[in-house]
C-alpha cells in the first residue's frame, strides 16, 4: 500500500497547494490514501467545517489535528459529523470527537489513522502513550487493518522518537507534526515502523512557520503584542512523506521524503 501524509496545511496558500495537487499526485504516485494535518488550514488557526469538506472532497482520506484544534469554534459542535477527522486521543473524556478513525481506501482495505499531542511544552492532556496503547488494543496491525498512521503532534524531538520506538513494529508510520520544519531524519526502524521527527507544513517558506514573517519579527525583538498573526500568502511549498507497506504484515518496506514547489526544492519521490 502506498501512503502520503502530508504536515501541518497552513492557511490558503498551503490549502490551495495541496487541493491542486492532490489529483496528479495520486494517479502519478499510485496513491491508496492520503493523511493530512490540518489544524492551522483554516487562516492559520483551526480547521473550520467547510474547509473540512473541501479536503474531504479534494482527495483526502483523512485529516488529524492538534493543539489548535479548538481554534475554529463552529467545529466544536460539527466534529462528530466528520468520522474522518481525528484530534488528539489524549484529551480528556467526554471531549468531542474522536482520537482515531478507520478509514477504508482501494480494493477494501483498512487504515488506521491516530492523533495524539505532546506534554513536553505544551498543554499538560492525558498520558499519550497510555492513549495509544487503548487505541491499538481494538486494532492489530495485519490483521483487523492493513496500515496504522499514527500523527505525534508535539513541540520536542525527544518525545516524538520515544513514540517512535516505543511503537516501533505495532504501527505502519509514526510522524511528527506542530513545527513546521522537516527534518532530515526519515528512516524505518529496526521492527519495521516508518518515521521521521517532523513532515514540515505545507505553506509559504518565506516566513516563520507560516506566519507572515515582519509581523513575527517584531515581536521577538518587541516582546510586545502586535497584530494577529497573518498567514504568509506566497507561493506554498508542500512537505510530507510516502510510505510504502508490506499487504500482509502492514509495516513499511520504503520511507521517502515528499517536497513540492515554493521555496524548497521540488522533489517526487523515486517510488
Amino acid at each position: 500500500m502506498r501512503l502520503l501524509f502530508l504536515g501541518d496545511i497552513v492557511g490558503r496558500s498551503g490549502r490551495e497547494a495541496v487541493l491542486k495537487g492532490l489529483p496528479r499526485w495520486r494517479e502519478e504516485l499510485r496513491l491508496d490514501a492520503v493523511v493530512v494535518n490540518a489544524e492551522n488550514a483554516s487562516h492559520g488557526f483551526g480547521l473550520s467545517p467547510q474547509i473540512a469538506r473541501d479536503l474531504l472532497e479534494g482527495g483526502v482520506d483523512a485529516i488529524t489535528l492538534g493543539n489548535h484544534t479548538w481554534d475554529r469554534r463552529d467545529l466544536i459542535g460539527q466534529i462528530d459529523q466528520f468520522p474522518q477527522v481525528v484530534r488528539p486521543a489524549n484529551y480528556p473524556a467526554g471531549t468531542p470527537g474522536q482520537g482515531g478513525c478507520v478509514v477504508e481506501v482501494s480494493r477494501g482495505r483498512k487504515i488506521l489513522v491516530v492523533n495524539v499531542m505532546g506534554r513536553v511544552f505544551m498543554d499538560a492532556l492525558d498520558d499519550p502513550f497510555r492513549a495509544v496503547e487503548n487505541i491499538l488494543s481494538q486494532h492489530r496491525l495485519g490483521v483487523s487493518v492493513h496500515a496504522i498512521v499514527l500523527d505525534v503532534h508535539a513541540e520536542t524531538t525527544s518525545e516524538k522518537m520515544g513514540f517512535g520506538h516505543l511503537f516501533d513494529g505495532r504501527v505502519s508510520l509514526v510522524v511528527g507534526t506542530h513545527t513546521h520544519i522537516p527534518t532530515a531524519d526519515h528512516r524505518i526502524l529496526p521492527n519495521g515502523t516508518a518515521y521521521q521527527t517532523d513532515a514540515g507544513m505545507c505553506g509559504d517558506y518565506d516566513s516563520v512557520i507560516g506566519m507572515e514573517k515582519n509581523n513575527a519579527v517584531r515581536r521577538l525583538l518587541k516582546k510586545v503584542p502586535t497584530e494577529r498573526f497573518q498567514p504568509a500568502m506566497g507561493t506554498a511549498s508542500v512537505c510530507g512523506l510516502m510510505v510504502e507497506t508490506d499487504d500482509k504484515t502492514g509495516l513499511a518496506v520504503k520511507v521517502c521524503p515528499f517536497r513540492q514547489g515554493g521555496e524548497l526544492s521540488a522533489y517526487m519521490p523515486d517510488f
